[in-house]
């Protein structure tokens, strides 16, 4: 019974986790083909939206890493379905990567937050999942308990930087989207009424993928403890 409960734990963990990037994917498809009704492209409704705001500093570029907003370049990086593209979906996800910039710009501070620890969080949760693999060898060489103890609170504070990290992300993108990029896109007239339920379903689709991410990484985090208490 107890491996049956575990068994099922981990299937709705696993839903959980990777659905979000399902339902994106369908979402985004699904309003992919381009509309005459939009006279610019991704890209082009990018610069539009930054002249709009008075942001002259950013610029927008092509990418194929995904779309998202390059806070030390300041640059709008759109990926090529997106960027070249006069869907529904190029126009609703190059304002929500506006939104971000729109945050850069009026210093919000989440935004803020994120920017000065993503990078150090990268960095330390791959030091800690090596701390972690090491500590037994390091714990048998020094023949010292207390070194154990260290090196296991240092890797789980790295470890859980990770998570604030992604925990942290989650206001961030749903204020570009519901805060900043939707706003804009209604305000603008930029979208019919008839087309507002399907821009809401894609920022939905791309948020919810950010919260997996989060669960990924406390998932992670357990995952390591349960380790240790063995």
């Amino acid at each position: 019974m107890h491996v049956i409960l575990i068994a099922v734990l981990i299937i709705i963990l696993l839903g959980v986790i990777f659905l979000p990037q399902v339902w994106l994917t369908r979402t985004l498809n699904k309003h992919y083909l381009p509309e005459d009704k939009f006279p610019g492209t991704g890209a082009e409704f990018a610069r539009h939206l930054l002249k709009k705001m008075d942001i002259q500093d950013v610029s927008v570029e092509s990418t194929t890493t995904g779309d998202h907003y390059d806070p030390t370049d300041k640059t709008v990086r759109l990926g090529e379905k997106h960027y070249d593209s006069r869907s529904l979906t190029a126009i609703v996800i190059a304002a929500h990567e506006v939104g971000h910039a729109i945050q850069h710009k009026s210093n919000y501070r989440f935004f803020n937050l994120r920017k000065h620890l993503a990078t150090v969080a990268i960095i330390a949760e791959k030091t800690g999942v090596l701390v972690f693999m090491i500590m037994p060898v390091l714990t048998l060489i020094t023949r010292n308990p207390a070194v154990g103890v260290i090196t296991t609170s240092s890797a789980i504070g790295m470890l859980a930087l990770g998570v604030l990290v992604h925990l942290i992300t989650l206001p961030v993108e749903w204020d570009a989207s519901f805060n900043r990029a939707l706003p804009l896109l209604k305000a603008g007239q930029y979208i019919d009424k008839e087309d507002q339920p399907a821009a809401r379903k894609i920022l939905k689709a791309a948020a919810s993928t950010y919260l997996a991410g989060a669960l990924a990484s406390l998932l992670n985090l357990s995952r390591w403890l349960a380790i240790l208490k063995r």
